[in-house]
């Protein structure tokens, strides 16, 4: 089976490095073009595009698919088209093209949408999963071949759920080629009615309301770990919070003022039911640490 691959993210290489290693036919790949990223905003290829390139395998990148990337694809004839969190809506010109499937970040029709993986974080869910599905124009819509759960640790956050989902994703990924292959793929229809939808992340989503009770509070930190990645604002300083954990507190203190904020005891803060402690903060132009290191000489209170 000749295979375009479709993704961006480091999700998106775990898929492909196991199509690779189970000497799939990938013939092509397809990322976003490259963007500026860090202080030097310096244009860095995709983890894709590097690993694509070592591997020998022709890369494309399109502004937008839809418009300048149907007649690239067609020229190709690929058998099938896989998309993992490659990040362009699909047309139905392009879905039509070859047999496509998608590697999606939850268990469906649960979670339908961009952002499965911190909504999961969002919610507290405590397992989620991976689901392969041949691809509607409609999001998240399609048939599915192959589920698969995982548990969501309480220590996980963006960072280590992504990493352990995209194993998943390979592994399931070349579980649901191996059946497609063998003409024993059965596709099952989502229940519409069950689905829910995800929402794009803005920036501002990941701003700390203490108002909010401390299971919501340690879940955005969670969900948000590095991207956007969740703050607070004091005294004009944007804090950026990297690791928090809940706290009881039985203070008459208002919800954002701070219960104790000293190297020896670390940075705790009121909340709707309880308190929230500071484990890991960033100040502006200051290096992440932990919240008793950041606290020794400062004043806080």
């Amino acid at each position: 089976m000749k295979i375009v691959f479709l993704g961006s993210s480091d999700f998106s290489l775990h898929c492909l490095k196991a199509l690779i290693e189970a000497k799939y036919q990938v013939i092509a790949v397809v990322c976003q073009p490259d963007k500026p990223s860090g202080r030097g905003n310096k244009t860095i290829p995709s983890v894709v595009k590097k690993y694509a390139i070592e591997k020998n395998i022709p890369v494309y990148q399109f502004n937008k698919i839809r418009v300048d990337g149907i007649e690239t694809l067609k020229s190709l004839k690929p058998d099938i088209i896989v998309v993992a969190s490659y990040g362009q809506i699909l047309s139905q010109e392009i879905l039509d093209i070859a047999l496509p499937i998608n590697v999606h970040g939850s268990l469906l029709p649960k979670y339908r949408g961009a952002t499965p993986i911190q909504t999961a974080l969002l919610n507290g869910d405590k397992e989620t999963g991976i689901t392969i599905m041949k691809m509607e124009y409609a999001v998240d819509s399609g048939d599915i071949l192959l589920q698969k759960k995982i548990s969501i640790d309480d220590n996980d956050n963006a960072e280590s759920l992504f990493e352990k989902m995209g194993v998943l994703g390979g592994e399931l990924l070349v579980e649901a080629l191996n059946l497609i292959e063998e003409n024993k793929a059965i596709y099952i229809a989502q229940n519409p009615e069950e689905a829910t939808y995800t929402k794009l992340i803005k920036k501002e989503d990941a701003q700390i309301n203490f108002n909010e009770s401390a299971d919501e509070i340690v879940n955005k930190v969670r969900a948000y770990y590095k991207n956007p990645t969740a703050y607070f604002v004091k005294d004009g300083e944007k804090l950026k919070i990297y690791k928090a954990c809940k706290r009881d507190n039985l203070t008459k203190l208002k919800c954002g003022e701070i219960i104790t904020a000293n190297s020896k005891e670390g940075l705790i803060i009121k909340c709707l039911n309880g308190a929230v402690e500071i484990l890991e903060i960033q100040a502006p132009n200051g290096k992440r640490m932990d919240a008793k290191s950041f606290l020794n000489g400062r004043k806080f209170i």
